[in-house]
C-alpha cells in the first residue's frame, strides 16, 4: 500500500490484464454459497471501518493509538518486520511515533480493546519481505505471530504482502495461528487489485482457503492500473464503477459479503493514484448494499452484508482533519 505511498506497479497490471481476462472464472452459485462465519468475526461489528496506524513517520501526522478516532473499529498496526529466519516475524516500536515505552503502547492497545475495538498487527506493506513457502516457514510464521499477539495483546493479524505469497503454506500458517489464538482471532487482508482478479490467483486462493477464519478482505482500490470488473469490462481507478465492479468479483467469487471491504486512501496525499472523495466511497457502499448511488456499472444483485471500508491510513486521515473517517465512518455504521 503503503509505507512510502509510491504508485504501485501499474505497468504490471496493464501487462497482465489480458491474461486475467482469460483466466477470470467465477464458481457456480452453489460453489459460491456463503459458509458459516467463524466465531472470530463476532467481535467485529457487522459493518466495520478499518484503519492502518503507521509505526513510522513518512510525512503524515504522527499519532499514538489513543489518537485514532472512535470511527475505526479495526486498527492495523503497520508493520511487523521479517527476521533472518524464513516466515518469522518481529515487531519493535519506531521512536518516531513518540511512545516513551512499550508499556505505554500496550496500554493504548488495551484501552482501544476496552472500547470494543480490535487491534491487529499488519504483515507486509510495499517493502515487506516476509516469505512463507514451505511447512517450516509456515510454522515459524504462526509461532512468531502468536508470540507477538501474546506480548502486545494484538487481536490478530493483517496480511498485506505485496510481493507474492504461496496460498498453500500461507493458509496453513494462518490456520495454525488461528488454532493457537482461539475464537477471538481477527484476520484481515489488503491485497492489491491485481491479486483479486481471478479465483486462480494465489492471494484470492489464500482468502478462500481461510474463509472459515477470515474477518475481512479490504482490497486496495488505488495505486493500480485499469482492471476488469465482474462483467468483463475494463474500469479505471478513481471512480465508483472501479470499486463496485471489482468488489463484485470477490462477492461472486466465493467470499461472504461480510468478508468484503473497500480499501482507499484517506487523502490525496496517502497514495500515488486512485484517491476518491469520501462521498464516492459512500456511493460505492450504497451501490453494493442497496443498489443506489451506482455509476454505469449496475451490480447483478445487492449484498446488504458488505463489511465496510478501510483507510490508508489513520495518520493521513488525521493530516486531513479526519474528514475521511468522519464521513465514511458514519456511513458505514449507518448501513
Amino acid at each position: 500500500m503503503h509505507l512510502t505511498s509510491l504508485p504501485r506497479r501499474a505497468a504490471l497490471a496493464v501487462a497482465v490484464l489480458a491474461a486475467a481476462a482469460t483466466a477470470f472464472a467465477l464458481p457456480s452459485a452453489a460453489e459460491a454459497a456463503p459458509t458459516p462465519q467463524a466465531a472470530s468475526a463476532a467481535a467485529v461489528p457487522a459493518h466495520a471501518v478499518t484503519g492502518y496506524w503507521q509505526d513510522f513517520d513518512n510525512g503524515a501526522q504522527v499519532q499514538k493509538l489513543a489518537d485514532v478516532p472512535d470511527s475505526y473499529d479495526i486498527i492495523a498496526v503497520a508493520f511487523a518486520n521479517a527476521t533472518s529466519t524464513p516466515g518469522q516475524l518481529s515487531f519493535s516500536l519506531d521512536p518516531a511515533v513518540g511512545y516513551g515505552s512499550e508499556a505505554d503502547f500496550k496500554a493504548d492497545i488495551a484501552a482501544k480493546q476496552a472500547e470494543g475495538k480490535s487491534v491487529v498487527l499488519s504483515v507486509g506493506g510495499q517493502n515487506g519481505t516476509v516469505s512463507v513457502n514451505d511447512a517450516t516457514s509456515a510454522s515459524a510464521f504462526a509461532d512468531s505471530a502468536y508470540s507477538l499477539m501474546q506480548t502486545y495483546g494484538f487481536d490478530g493479524i493483517d496480511i498485506d504482502l505485496e510481493n507474492g505469497l504461496n496460498s498453500t503454506y500461507m493458509a496453513s500458517a494462518l490456520h495454525q495461528l488461528a488454532a493457537k489464538a482461539g475464537s477471538s482471532f481477527v484476520l484481515t487482508m489488503a491485497p492489491q487489485t491485481i491479486d483479486m482478479q481471478s479465483t486462480s490467483a494465489e492471494y484470492f486462493k489464500t482468502a478462500l482457503a481461510v474463509k472459515d477464519i477470515l474477518t475481512v478482505v479490504n482490497m486496495q482500490y488505488y495505486n493500480s492500473g485499469s482492471m476488469l470488473g465482474c462483467d468483463g469490462k475494463v474500469y479505471s481507478q478513481g471512480s465508483v464503477d472501479f470499486i463496485t465492479a471489482l468488489a463484485c468479483i470477490q462477492l461472486q467469487g466465493g467470499l461472504d459479503p461480510s468478508q468484503v471491504g473497500i480499501g482507499v486512501p484517506a487523502s490525496s496525499s496517502a497514495a500515488g493514484s486512485g484517491y476518491v472523495a469520501p462521498s464516492v466511497v459512500d456511493d460505492a457502499l450504497d451501490c453494493l448494499t442497496k443498489g443506489t448511488g451506482c455509476g454505469s456499472f449496475k451490480p447483478p444483485t445487492t449484498w446488504p452484508g458488505v463489511r465496510g471500508a478501510m483507510a490508508w491510513s489513520t495518520n493521513w486521515d488525521a493530516s486531513a482533519g479526519n474528514a475521511w473517517s468522519d464521513t465514511v465512518g458514519a456511513h458505514v455504521h449507518g448501513l
